[in-house]
């Protein structure tokens, strides 16, 4: 028997091959146990922790309680995150598997491009486990069509054989949750959307919310700092925990820098104008996005490849990470026609 591209009569030797290979796809931090995690000592350690997104915590909770009286923990049922990058997607998935008591796996979709890459991790998980697939939109046809009986009846399909004797075997796997993180809903295609039984999107945090993030993680990082200086950092966060905690990181560093015990108002001002992110989180990537609108077409519209191509930068990296909070702040709009700034945004600019 053989996986996939191998051709060995041996279904031993080719289940042994398949794992073999599946451990180049499986880097240490991704494999390790949830408690060896220290490059990820800033996530929540549970989701009485985890702040914000107060719906999808609910009904996560309510489905791994569910699932665990049922003693299935698989049956939990698939989840599905989507959102803008640095929400918290990758935590919540981490939170899924430590709340089960399993173990998780991680992948990002482009290292998938190979059908025996996804079979071999999928008959190397355990019962429970949980699989996060990150950018899971950029999943092959071929990859994709393959994770469909796996996360609808937990089976695999292997050729077997060579040239005419060529045969399809469909064996049995463990149970497992597809966790799958997207910050393009629309490019995941219908059949593979609806096998998710949870679908959730992720939601911009207030500046109450990230001022917890940023007092849980300062605790973390024994920084003291007040509540002035956590409500400063939270108004630049661009209501995104990622961002927040790296900008603490920041003024942390300049504090320290300074020798100074407690992280105050003025040096949060002082740090983070010198960082160059403004009182509205805005960069200078942000601020020449509107004025190249602004001087070039009298504010738009403006095609999307038209602008990177005058600041310079990758469109999908002007349309993932840019865009939405530039939208969401009410400086920019998105038409048919093209990008257009906004009243709000003209002012901003002034």
């Amino acid at each position: 028997m053989a996986i996939v591209s191998s051709y060995e009569q041996d279904g031993d030797a080719a289940n042994k091959a398949t794992k073999s290979k599946t451990k180049n796809l499986d880097p240490k931090p991704n494999s390790a146990d949830l408690n060896n995690e220290k490059h990820n000592n800033l996530r929540p350690e549970s989701f009485d922790e985890y702040v914000g997104q107060e719906r999808l915590k609910q009904t996560l909770s309510i489905s791994i309680n569910a699932a665990k009286k049922r003693s299935d923990i698989a049956s939990m049922g698939h989840v599905l995150l989507y959102g803008p990058p640095g929400l918290g997607k990758t935590s919540c998935a981490y939170l899924i598997a430590k709340e089960l008591g399993s173990n998780i796996k991680i992948f990002s979709a482009p290292a998938l491009e190979r059908p025996k890459d996804i079979i071999g991790i999928l008959m190397s998980l355990n019962q429970g486990d949980v699989l996060f697939i990150d950018e899971i939109h950029r999943l092959n046809k071929v990859t994709e069509e393959l994770l469909y009986p796996a996360i609808e009846d937990f089976e695999v399909d292997l050729n077997a054989g060579k040239d005419d004797s060529t045969r399809i075997m469909r064996l049995k796997i463990n149970k497992f949750i597809l966790v799958g993180a997207t910050t393009k809903l629309g490019y995941i295609s219908a059949p593979l959307r609806d096998r998710f039984l949870h679908v959730h999107r992720m939601e911009y945090y207030t500046e109450e919310e990230l001022s917890q993030v940023i007092a849980k993680s300062a605790a973390k990082l024994s920084l003291k700092i007040n509540d002035e200086a956590l409500l400063e950092v939270a108004s630049r966060s661009r209501g995104t925990p990622r961002i927040a905690n790296r900008l603490l990181r920041l003024v942390r560093d300049y504090s320290e820098h300074l020798e100074k015990n407690l992280l105050d108002l003025e040096t949060a001002q002082k740090a983070l104008d010198l960082y160059q992110i403004d009182k509205h989180g805005l960069d200078n990537m942000d601020k020449k996005i509107l004025q190249v609108l602004i001087e070039h077409y009298q504010g738009g519209p403006a095609g999307l490849e038209t602008i990177a191509g005058l600041i310079g930068e990758d469109k999908n990296t002007v349309e993932d990470y840019y865009e939405p909070f530039l939208i969401q702040s009410g400086l920019l709009l998105r038409t048919q026609r093209g990008r257009i700034v906004t009243e709000k945004g003209l002012e901003y600019c002034k």
